[in-house]
């Protein structure tokens, strides 16, 4: 059922792919983000306290995360978004999403020894699972598509379901 939903949406923000400012595109982005959560699987380590999704230089994504988080929780934890204008405020976090708009490729290391092990980092900027990201959203020909990159996840100490394999467009082993 998950899986169904997913490439829904995934076909529902074919038409809206095209402008990066997209509203749409950024309400897509915070939907698969959530769905992605539940096809992770998560050190121990991380399973207490708060689920904190962090989000670096992206105003409008926090916002659609907020809403459609609103009052939930991820098992036993709560989910919790927060807003970074930048790496240097990134505090401990499951999740670290990383705006186009903030250049993983020149910032990867720093971010990555920032947020250390057991946290999925998510970018949007192609070339990115060559630098250390495990999920990058790119659009092509007018889709919103996903990579993932299970050996920079393995190395993380998050393991990426096969489900989630199987729904994105690109795969680096």
């Amino acid at each position: 059922m998950k899986k169904i939903l997913v490439l829904l949406l995934l076909s529902l923000v074919t038409y809206t792919a095209h402008a990066q400012n997209n509203p749409q595109l950024a309400k897509a982005k915070a939907m698969l983000i959530l769905s992605f959560v539940r096809y992770v699987g998560w050190n121990e380590s991380v399973r207490t306290g708060d689920f904190v999704i962090g989000v670096v230089k992206d105003k409008e994504l926090v916002g659609f995360l907020k809403k459609q988080s609103e009052g939930k929780k991820f098992g036993f934890q709560d989910v919790v978004i927060k807003e970074y204008n930048n790496v240097e405020d990134i505090t401990d976090c499951q999740v670290i999403c990383v705006s186009q708009k903030y250049n993983f490729i020149k910032n990867a290391d720093k971010i990555l020894d920032k947020v250390g092990k057991n946290t999925l980092v998510i970018t949007e900027v192609e070339g990115a699972t060559a630098r250390g990201s495990m999920i990058n959203f790119v659009v092509r020909d007018d889709k919103l598509k996903f990579e993932l990159h299970k050996q920079n996840a393995q190395v993380a100490g998050i393991q990426i379901s096969a489900k989630l394999s199987d729904m994105s467009s690109a795969i680096n082993l």
